[in-house]
């Protein structure tokens, strides 16, 4: 995060290696640096809370090694490897709008090139091997280094070429999702609620939403009768099989996670932070 100097003269007053609640967090800021912006305080808070979650000793859960998600910058730094959506990048070329018959050809060339390299990746996925890795590699170099002659197509087609890292990450792990659609379509339900509704009245709304539309949308996943799954949870059966246990027993069943190394990798990030928040 770039810092001015006069905010980092500000924030080397925070106290170092200590779990800071927001309150305090709000109150030093306010307190000490009233001249922040508000996005300076937000990324402030960001970074902080990130610094508070590795910093972790005994964390509730192990910590997931990879995280599958589009290239916004909320999500860099949170796990030791990011591994890009496919179909939040095909997106962006969905929204060119070319006005001239011989640009959308184009657009509908590179396209049938685009989800014929989809598909080879996933082919790979059900036979993984060195060799086609390395060809694959090969292949989105060549494939992302075309130019069309259509501005708009061409800078599109490079920045996709900058996420290359990102978006052959199943290369090295052929058992990950080449995209994250059922979670993106798990928050889109989130915010389709609170959007007909205007919002929660109370933090405990918000608790309650947040709850109820994860047990239901668990249960789903699981093809469990939500209604059934509360009421034998009111009842206190004992026969009950709760949702976290199931998902346990279906993981281990699950071949995620297969291709990482005994030793899991160490980052290759440092977090420079002057103290970490716990929110």
């Amino acid at each position: 995060m770039d810092v001015p100097a006069r905010d980092r003269t500000v924030l080397a007053a925070l106290p170092r290696e200590t779990m800071l609640t927001a309150d305090v967090l709000d109150g030093f800021v306010l307190a000490h640096g009233q001249q922040f912006k508000a996005g300076t305080r937000k990324r402030l808070k960001d970074a902080l809370a990130i610094a508070a979650y590795h910093a972790q000793r005994d964390p509730p859960i192990a910590r997931p090694r990879l995280l599958i998600a589009d290239d916004a910058p909320q999500w860099a730094m949170i796990t030791q490897e990011l591994a890009l959506c496919w179909a939040h990048d095909a997106r962006a070329y969905k929204k060119l709008l070319p006005r001239f018959p011989q640009h959308q050809q184009l657009v509908d060339a590179f396209l049938t090139q685009y989800w014929a390299y989809y598909r080879a990746l996933r082919a790979y996925q059900a036979a993984p091997s060195s060799a086609e890795a390395v060809r694959l590699r090969a292949e989105f170099r060549q494939l992302f280094a075309t130019v069309t002659g259509y501005a708009a197509l061409d800078a599109r087609i490079v920045m996709t070429a900058e996420k290359a890292r990102g978006l052959l990450r199943v290369l090295d792990h052929p058992e990950i999702p080449l995209h994250n659609n059922p979670a993106d379509l798990g928050v889109r339900r989130r915010v389709r609620k609170r959007d007909m509704s205007f919002g929660p009245r109370s933090d405990a709304g918000m608790q309650a939403w947040d709850t109820f539309q994860t047990l239901a949308a668990t249960a789903a996943k699981l093809e469990r009768n939500f209604y059934a799954y509360r009421y034998a949870m009111l009842c206190h059966d004992p026969m009950l099989v709760s949702l976290a246990d199931e998902i346990t027993t279906r993981a281990q069943a699950n071949p995620l996670g297969s291709s990482w190394r005994e030793t899991p990798p160490q980052p290759d990030w440092k977090p420079k932070v002057l103290s970490m928040w716990h929110g």
